[in-house]
């Protein structure tokens, strides 16, 4: 669960841009409230304690208990604004989470067991699609991360979020399709030898391994390749017999 974290702000009446500034020339940063069928109220925070938590990478979904003059109010940072030249915190949304709330957060994440992975053994390359997952969960129950085992993954798998057990009440906020989150790649060096192997052309069948063509029906057998050079062929020798018989009855 994540942890919840205490800050302390003070009410503001004014709003708008002049009053804005008006706080951040004080060293402040403005903030609201809004949310749980309430008004939205306007608050300021001291720029140097709010800033070590929005620097934690975590600050979108972490709890926060907002003490407002002394009234404490359970919220979660939505919005963080940055003046584009310097990168300092301009400004800070909260929504207050009433009893039973279910809220919108997204969760890092993480892997592990990467050298029980064969594929990873092998070669492969962990590709994160990923690196954090949007989810429904309940205001008082936000997990840190989403630990995914990588145990048993061969080149070519990929890990989708059917196969991802989440904490109890803790729900995919996509639901129309089983998204992918992260596939073990084939390295380099065996991608271009694939590449290289489905290009190449087929090796060329030799003429003498080549099929004649059949022959058309009562046609004489062609001649073999061994056959001797200058014999006649079977038609002409026949032609030839009957003028040698002519000549030896003239004889």
């Amino acid at each position: 669960m994540s942890k919840i974290i205490k800050l302390q702000a003070t009410a503001r009446g004014g709003a708008g841009k002049g009053a804005a500034r008006a706080v951040r020339r004080e060293g402040r940063v403005p903030g609201v409230v809004y949310g749980d069928k309430k008004e939205p109220q306007n608050i300021s925070f001291a720029y140097n304690e709010l800033q070590p938590h929005v620097n934690t990478g975590r600050f979108m979904s972490t709890l926060v208990d907002l003490e407002v003059d002394g009234t404490v109010v359970r919220a979660i940072p939505r919005d963080i604004q940055f003046e584009p030249v310097r990168d300092f915190i301009s400004h800070v949304d909260f929504l207050r989470l009433g009893k039973g709330a279910r809220i919108h957060v997204e969760i890092p994440v993480h892997f592990k067991n990467h050298l029980d992975s064969p594929g990873i053994k092998k070669g492969g390359v962990l590709n994160i699609v990923r690196h954090e997952i949007d989810l429904y969960c309940p205001a008082d129950f936000i997990p840190d991360e989403i630990l995914i085992d990588l145990t048993g993954l061969e080149i070519g798998q990929s890990i989708h979020i059917s196969a991802v057990k989440l904490p109890e009440n803790v729900t995919p906020a996509i639901r129309e399709r089983d998204f992918t989150i992260a596939t073990i790649a084939a390295p380099a060096g065996l991608k271009e030898e694939e590449a290289a192997a489905a290009e190449a052309p087929a090796a060329e069948v030799p003429a003498t391994a080549q099929k004649a063509p059949p022959a058309a029906p009562g046609a004489a057998p062609a001649a073999g390749k061994d056959a001797k050079a200058g014999a006649a062929p079977a038609g002409k020798a026949a032609a030839a017999a009957p003028a040698a018989k002519a000549g030896d009855k003239k004889k």
